[in-house]
């Protein structure tokens, strides 16, 4: 059994405009030590999956449907109180922001050795021990030092440590990143990417990442989800998703990646904009800005159904499978092709 399964997952949230649908019939799953990515753009349901499996959501604005269910309980039916008690604990995350996620006026040790004094009958001098092995763990250097400094005091890779320190320091079952390296250089990237693939091998916990970034997701040794608009467009393993996509906006998606072994004016982009999720498109969401759009893609939405020959593959799109192959291998050829 799955130590996370989400089934038909919605998530509506009341605005002064109307409804917004932010994430309409989401399903996907990760097993203990495994690994899933979750992409997309800015909008597609991402955070607000995540968000609503923890019971982060603001409930006078937010309402959800479906099931997510941890170890055999499912989260959208638990009270307050049993979410509080896995928060920090059986289930963690990551935030975008680090510097917003931290607070300004207290310590990092405080910070750190608050969690385990709410979750383990513990003293603070056991607690501060804790910290400080975990800040030891994500590799923040001189940590008996360290530990009493300030958020603002810490550069941007070295508070999204102490972020990544703040999640594991109960050793968590599940870890939630969500961006977790958003507006950190590429070399700093890198180091955080392998800090998270070494310490998931060290505790054995299963990890959601939550991304746009392709670049992150090919780096991963799992499974993918695809989002667009609320909904998935596609799922499968990381070399399905690569080497075999099927839908067109991972299409799109892969055909953006800048590469190194070309030279080109400019990046291939997606046209258009993604929709209003006040008053999403009928049918296939995706279907203003495809280029392969039929009549049919306006009317009926497509059913997630699995690719041809694959047991865990998934698509959501009404090309037929020999045009999505044909297309498939197109936007490989070109993207792996060599520029002059």
């Amino acid at each position: 059994m799955a130590l996370l399964e989400v089934e038909n997952l919605r998530t509506r949230f009341r605005t002064d405009d109307g409804m917004v649908q932010a994430v309409d019939g989401v399903t996907f799953s990760v097993d203990r030590g495994k690994t899933l990515g979750i992409v997309g753009e800015s909008g597609s349901g991402k955070s607000v999956s995540c968000l609503t499996v923890m019971g982060l959501n603001d409930p006078n604005t937010a309402t959800s449907e479906g099931v997510a269910r941890f170890e055999g309980a499912n989260l959208l039916e638990a009270t307050q109180d049993e979410l509080r008690k896995l928060r920090g604990d059986k289930i963690a995350m990551i935030f975008q922001d680090p510097m917003t996620s931290l607070n300004p006026v207290k310590t990092i040790g405080w910070q750190l050795q608050e969690s385990v004094l709410v979750h383990r009958d513990v003293s603070r001098k056991e607690a501060r021990a804790r910290a400080l092995e975990v800040m030891k763990a994500v590799r923040i250097p001189h940590p008996e030092r360290r530990i009493d400094d300030y958020p603002h005091q810490f550069s941007g890779g070295m508070r999204q440590r102490v972020m990544i320190a703040m999640a594991l320091i109960n050793e968590p079952d599940l870890l939630i990143a969500d961006e977790p390296t958003t507006a950190l250089d590429v070399t700093t990237q890198a180091q955080i990417l392998d800090l998270m693939r070494g310490l998931q091998d060290e505790f054995g916990m299963a990890i959601i990442m939550v991304t746009h970034d392709l670049g992150v997701v090919a780096e991963m040794d799992g499974t993918v989800v695809v989002m667009y608009a609320g909904r998935v467009a596609e799922a499968g393993t990381v070399d399905e998703i690569f080497d075999n996509p099927q839908h067109p906006y991972a299409w799109g998606l892969i055909g953006s990646l800048p590469r190194l072994d070309a030279q080109v004016e400019r990046l291939v982009q997606i046209a258009g904009q993604p929709p209003s999720l006040l008053h999403p498109p009928s049918g296939c969401r995706f279907h203003p800005r495809c280029p392969y759009v039929m009549d049919v893609c306006r009317a009926k939405e497509p059913a997630l159904e699995l690719v041809p020959g694959s047991q865990s593959h998934l698509q959501a799109c009404h090309l037929d499978a020999a045009s999505r192959s044909l297309h498939s291998a197109q936007v490989l050829a070109d993207t792996r092709s060599v520029g002059t």
